[in-house]
């Protein structure tokens, strides 16, 4: 997959990937990417329009990878998470992933890369919301919730 992102997707300029798809998704379409909850239904929103245009993850790289950047911004900012770089011997879209608490990790950008391919099959939006539970069934301390 070929990927023209300026800066390169890196764990430190994930955060300024998702503030990009913010303007552009308000620009593109009119969409209010604020961060909140019902933001991630835009976004799957978004993905299905994709999808129905008959795109490929390979035509929408970059934009799916902003997206994804968006939601793994969701998961640090509501679950304390940080991005950081995959584990090699792990399958991803993409080099990079939020890990929260407890060394759990997640791959936001795959999430949206996997909604294109399958549909409503894959729902960010519950993804989103397992990631913050933990081990014992419990939101993690110093959730938006």
């Amino acid at each position: 997959m070929q990927v023209h992102l300026n800066p390169p997707l890196e764990p430190g300029s994930a955060p300024r990937h998702a503030a990009a798809i913010v303007a552009t998704a308000a620009d593109v379409s009119g969409a209010d990417l604020d961060y909140s909850l019902d933001s991630i239904a835009l976004v799957e929103e978004i993905v299905d329009g994709f999808r129905a245009e008959g795109v490929t993850g390979e035509d929408m790289a970059d934009s799916l990878i902003c997206f994804g950047c968006y939601v793994g911004e969701m998961l640090t900012r509501s679950y304390g998470g940080a991005w950081r770089y995959a584990v090699a011997a792990q399958p991803t879209t993409v080099p990079l992933v939020v890990e929260l608490p407890g060394a759990r990790e997640y791959h936001p950008i795959d999430w949206v890369f996997h909604r294109l391919e399958r549909g409503p099959d894959v729902s960010i939006r519950d993804l989103y919301a397992a990631a913050g539970v933990s081990a014992d069934g419990a939101p993690p301390a110093g959730t938006c919730d």
